[in-house]
């Protein structure tokens, strides 16, 4: 298992530019940016032991990161 987190600029390094500025300038996505944020980290500290859960909850949090991810996937192919 991967305790490496899973940082927006790098799941997207190719849109760090287009990024920056929907989060910028897009109240949506700096919305889905930050959730992103705060479940992502939420879930390194759990992989890392720093805040232990339960198994149940780790797949839950990884679902939500995911989905949020791919909201945020298709904002940036919008965006292009």
């Amino acid at each position: 298992m991967s305790h490496t987190p899973h940082e927006l600029h790098e799941e997207f390094p190719e849109h760090a530019a287009t990024l920056h500025r929907l989060k910028e300038t897009d109240p949506h996505f700096a919305k889905l940016s930050e959730e992103y944020h705060t479940v992502n980290r939420a879930i390194h500290r759990a992989e890392t032991d720093v805040e232990p859960t339960d198994d149940l909850h780790m797949a839950e949090m990884r679902k939500q990161r995911l989905a949020l991810k791919d909201e945020i996937a298709a904002l940036l192919r919008d965006a292009a």
